[in-house]
């Protein structure tokens, strides 16, 4: 077995890669950007050397540069982890010109499943059903307009060299058909160097579906389960499961079985995914294979019990595959949730920040918790902006689902965005409990994935209230001697009780509270309303009864900003200072920029007329791109950035003046 081995990635993966390795026994060379200096997979590691700037293009994807640290540092093989180098044929040639092990299957394996419309071809060989479409290399518009034709609406643009939701747009008619394919076209440029483009028919009602496959050097192949990605948003997986609710063993059967013959079809070795559409009526298609570990592999894990990242290792090296077909043997169910940096408020932009106060549930055999960060971290605007998985396992499904709406709420994060409110309620949502599952899931139930706080404002207030002045009591030097009026915090006035004002922003509102604390108890007062309040805070968690009903919550206190956590849910609130004053918002007609990112395009000129929704800058972040759009008709009339600039969230793009449509009327008059 390898004794020492680099992994040529960084965050959540490197970590995992690093727990299995040294468990084995082998020894860890990491890289890392100027951005991940202080990461956790660099602390974790043996060894571990500076790569370059904190742009993946000047770090992380310098196959050259890993090259020579592999050799520098007498790494026998390199583990690619996914995304960055894992499916490039050029750095798995490298490898193997270097005699450097590449742990993932050979380059000409990666080469026939890299393009898509090859890979179509070589499915089509090997009696692997497909979806209808177009996978052709005559690239130019009038061919795959009129193959869009032939293909019927609604179809699917995807990038040749694509994955991650990249250089995709659904197409519903020939009207739309330009404006997207000019998109992807773009995107697919951007993110792989390559704007080929195939057309597949888009099925309304399909699930995603995909089997985990492993083949050895001497050809054999098995499938490990399968899992369901079906909950999906802009392409990307949100969560996952194991094994697929609903599939007939008959079904689960002939997917595993087609999957194998795809991957014994281009002699693969090491770890792989195919990746299947599963529709209403039994039948499934080839989408894709992703030549690499998958993001979602332990829920693989957890159902058979076995740790894929091990498997990897002893294929790679040249032993067998450690178990034949009828060994593999799952039990139980199990569910990832992708927690992320985001704001699903804001259409799952990417958010930044740093993570000020983390606390995750406890890990044991039913909740497994895979991250490349710790508290104190920031969430760049450099790399994919997840923050971790969350794992859970069971004996059914049900039982499987209750442990991840449980391991949610214990999930509790300050500082920047994240998505987990959306997760608990996804989880949570009796649809997706039912196994309703479609790839279209998150907007056919946006009504119950998007709910109302589960604490009322005035209640949530109280709560705050008692948080901060908790806090506030425990921090302050009391008096030598208990019962001396100036040892409280009560604001204690001779011959008076004074209430002592207490002012909580949320949003743009101000809250105006007023609190008189008698015998450790508090009266607060909000509105009209009067609350009796006890309350307890131990460290990060506070014990209340308000007018007799108890609640506990934990919460975060930070620079007068207050963060409160309760049952998947949050509460954020600012404790108001009259200094702070307030921003005034941005004037009609001005765009501003919905997050951190880089200026891809700039789709119009100052004096142009605009029309309401027409899109004037094109933004990209996290590797994905953003349309900025006008908001109503009007004329632009100032540009403040160009193609290629670096722009904060909140910083105006573009700025027009909008058509008064009653000086119209005047006018025609």
């Amino acid at each position: 077995m390898f004794s020492k081995i680099l992994i040529a990635n960084r965050g959540e993966i490197a970590c995992r890669i690093i727990q299995t390795a040294h468990r084995m026994g082998i020894r860890v060379v990491a890289v890392y950007s100027e951005a991940d200096a202080n990461a956790r997979h660099v602390a974790m590691a043996d060894e571990a050397f500076h790569i370059g700037p904190a742009p993946s293009s000047e770090s992380y994807l310098r196959a050259e540069k890993i090259i020579e640290i592999a050799k520098k540092s007498g790494a026998q093989a390199i583990h690619p982890g996914y995304g960055f180098l894992s499916e490039n044929t050029g750095f798995a040639e490298s490898c193997e010109a270097n005699n450097i092990v590449f742990i993932g299957p050979p380059s000409s394996a990666i080469a026939a499943m890299g393009s898509k419309s090859a890979a179509k071809a070589i499915m089509e060989k090997a009696g692997v059903p497909l979806v209808p479409g177009y996978h052709g290399d005559d690239q130019s518009v009038e061919t795959l307009r009129a193959e869009a034709e032939k293909c019927g609406f609604p179809l699917l643009l995807k990038a040749v060299a694509g994955g991650g939701g990249k250089g995709m747009r659904v197409v519903n008619n020939m009207g739309e058909f330009d404006d997207a394919l000019a998109a992807a076209k773009r995107e697919a440029q951007n993110a792989f160097g390559n704007p080929d483009m195939l057309i597949e028919r888009y099925l309304t009602q399909p699930r995603h579906v995909e089997i985990q496959v492993f083949c050895d050097q001497e050809g054999k192949g098995v499938y490990l389960a399968e899992r369901d990605c079906s909950v999906q948003r802009r392409h990307q997986k949100v969560l996952e499961e194991a094994p697929a609710p609903g599939l007939s063993e008959e079904t689960r059967k002939a997917m595993g079985e087609a999957a194998v013959r795809a991957a014994q079809a281009i002699n693969y070795v090491g770890a792989g995914t195919v990746e299947f559409l599963y529709d209403v009526d039994g039948s499934f298609f080839f989408m894709e294979m992703n030549t690499r570990l998958q993001v979602e592999h332990p829920v693989t894990e957890m159902v058979t019990g076995q740790d894929l990242v091990e498997w990897q290792l002893k294929v790679a090296w040249g032993d067998a595959l450690p178990l034949e077909q009828s060994q593999v043997k799952t039990r139980g169910h199990a569910l990832e949730a992708r927690i992320y940096a985001e704001d699903p408020d804001q259409d799952f932009l990417p958010a930044t920040g740093n993570l000020r106060y983390l606390s995750t549930p406890d890990e044991s055999a039913h909740v497994r918790v895979d991250t490349g960060v710790t508290e104190g971290d920031d969430i760049s605007i450099h790399y994919d902006p997840m923050i971790a998985k969350l794992i859970v396992w069971d004996e059914t499904r049900d039982q499987a689902i209750n442990r991840m709406v449980q391991a949610l709420e214990h999930y509790r994060i300050a500082g920047v965005k994240t998505n987990i409110r959306f997760l608990h309620a996804l989880a949570d949502a009796q649809p997706f409990r039912e196994a309703e599952l479609t790839t279209g899931f998150i907007d056919d139930h946006r009504e119950l994935l998007f709910p109302k706080s589960k604490l009322d404002t005035h209640k949530a207030l109280v709560l705050a209230a008692g948080f901060v002045l908790e806090q506030r009591k425990s921090r302050e030097v009391v008096s030598t001697d208990p019962w001396s009026p100036f040892g409280r915090q009560n604001s204690w006035r001779m011959n008076s009780e004074y209430a002592q004002p207490l002012q909580l922003q949320v949003g743009d509102e101000i809250h105006d509270l007023k609190v008189l604390e008698r015998d450790d108890r508090y009266q607060v007062y909000v509105g009209d309303s009067v609350y009796n309040l006890t309350a307890r805070l131990d460290d990060d968690y506070l014990q209340a009864v308000i007018n007799g009903h108890r609640i506990s919550i934990h919460g975060n206190l930070h620079n007068d900003q207050l963060v409160l956590f309760y049952e998947g849910d949050t509460f954020n609130c600012t404790v108001y200072k009259e200094s702070y004053g307030f921003e005034e918002m941005a004037g009609e007609g001005s765009l501003a920029a919905p997050m951190n990112g880089a200026i891809v395009a700039v789709q119009a000129k100052v004096g142009d007329k605009v029309t309401a929704g027409q899109s004037l800058v094109i933004m990209e972040a996290m590797k994905m791109e953003h349309a900025i759009k006008a908001p109503a008709d009007g004329v632009v009339t100032e540009i403040f950035f160009a193609e290629g600039d670096q722009v904060s969230e909140g910083a105006e793009l573009i700025a027009i003046e909008v058509n008064d449509p009653e000086a119209k009327q005047e006018e025609a008059g």
